[in-house]
């Protein structure tokens, strides 16, 4: 089965510095049958087509042989927590999306995201006055600015403790490589995720705990824990799954959005010079949308969806009880859909991309990494002295789904002086989506 060995090639780390080749052959066949049963789909229509289905569920306890261990309990691990919002369907999915819509941004608190960017200016700022007074230099962009920027930006907002990241920075990888489909089936898979995933939750819990006898804030957490909204309130159990979610999605993705980017752009040497000159206001917007279809930071989705139904599509037939695996980064670069896919460029008239999913699961961060994209990649154009990459390609993070670079090592010259506040086109990004 010549579509199965392009899939472990796919899986296999020696292949993820360049993937796409790979991910061009198995949009040869666009419902590709496994060898254990499951299905993947890599053309963008018809992963459009699903991820707007609703025979394709999102419940884990769905899956074949999954059901069983979700929220169970084992003599080492830690209590199982239920299913957060993206693990779930209808109408269960709904109403917690709603409650973490309304303590996080538009269209409740439309005004939450706009009011955070002089702050995300602030932290990028910081950290590339960090660089400066050092002469030419070597610095490891992952470390010292992808990681730090995204979670000191989720750490503020469901307002965990920026001194705990040494640990929640070892559960979050456990979450992460508990999701690699590279090591283990998808019922093994999910044990450990449970795990992971309860872990971290008990960090959450006992954070709820410490700040029972204080007053709660303007944090999501806190607007989750008073029950904020027009709906019934989430349970503790409920705001702790969903928490340790967020706290893992909103800075895992991110990271990998903003290294790829920084990749890209030093091996496109003529868009990091547009965007350091700024006399495009739209280019910060674009060069992100295009980053998103051609290196996006989530590549699988990894966790299969389970067909509730037979779902007949390109021609192929799921059986009901199947798993789904949806290979966003090959639709994203379906020459069908995309002219001229394997090219970066941020000046497409259409772009169509599934960097951030589609239907019901569409990112619930999105409002939130666009501009922590934009702000990060503007200020390390106009701010590094002649960056240039020391290797190319870089080392990767071991998962096929979420990929990017492990460490991105840049020589530069030095820093430039950041731009006063009354110079700097933030305000700019309150008027993109």
């Amino acid at each position: 089965m010549a579509g199965n060995g392009v899939w472990r090639q796919i899986l296999d780390y020696s292949h993820r510095a360049d993937p796409y080749p790979l991910f061009a052959q198995l949009r040869e066949t666009p419902v590709l049958r496994l060898e254990d049963g499951s299905y993947v789909v890599s053309t963008y229509r018809e992963i459009v087509a699903l991820l707007h289905d609703p025979r394709l569920s999102s419940d884990v306890r769905n899956l074949p042989d999954v059901a069983a261990t979700v929220g169970s309990t084992s003599d080492d691990a830690p209590p199982g927590l239920p299913p957060n919002f993206i693990r779930t369907d209808p109408p269960e999915h709904d109403r917690m999306r709603r409650l973490l819509t309304w303590n996080f941004g538009p269209p409740h608190r439309p005004g939450r995201i706009d009011g955070m960017l002089p702050e995300l200016l602030e932290i990028v700022t910081g950290l590339i006055d960090d660089f400066a007074g050092m002469g030419t230099t070597r610095v490891d962009l992952v470390d010292r600015f992808a990681y730090p920027f995204p979670v000191t930006v989720i750490c503020r907002l469901l307002d965990v403790p920026r001194e705990d990241e040494p640990r929640f920075h070892a559960l979050s990888g456990a979450v992460i490589e508990a999701n690699n489909p590279a090591t283990a089936g998808i019922a093994e898979r999910q044990r450990r995720r449970e795990k992971a995933m309860a872990d971290l939750g008990q960090y959450f819990a006992t954070l709820l705990d410490a700040r029972r006898d204080r007053p709660a804030g303007d944090d999501l957490l806190s607007g989750l824990l008073r029950g904020d909204g027009a709906e019934e309130p989430m349970t503790r159990e409920q705001v702790l799954s969903n928490a340790a979610l967020l706290l893992v999605a909103g800075h895992e993705t991110t990271v990998n959005l903003i290294a790829n980017g920084i990749l890209t752009l030093l091996r496109h040497p003529e868009v990091l010079d547009r965007l350091r000159r700024g006399n495009e206001p739209d280019l910060a917007a674009r060069v992100v949308e295009e980053l998103l279809r051609y290196e996006p930071p989530v590549q699988i989705l990894s966790t299969p969806r389970n067909a509730v139904a037979d779902i007949e599509i390109a021609g192929t037939i799921i059986p009901k009880g199947s798993p789904v695996i949806l290979a966003l980064a090959a639709g994203s670069r379906d020459p069908a859909v995309v002219p001229d896919p394997d090219r970066f460029d941020p000046d497409r008239e259409h772009n169509e991309h599934l960097g951030f999913g589609g239907g019901i699961h569409y990112c619930f961060g999105a409002p939130l990494a666009r501009p922590e994209a934009r702000i990060a990649l503007t200020e390390l154009a106009y701010r590094l002295e002649n960056p240039r990459l020391v290797d190319d390609p870089p080392p990767y993070r071991a998962s096929p789904s979420l990929r990017g670079p492990r460490h991105l090592l840049v020589d530069i010259d030095g820093v430039e002086p950041a731009r006063p506040p009354s110079e700097h086109p933030i305000a700019h990004l309150r008027r993109l989506p």
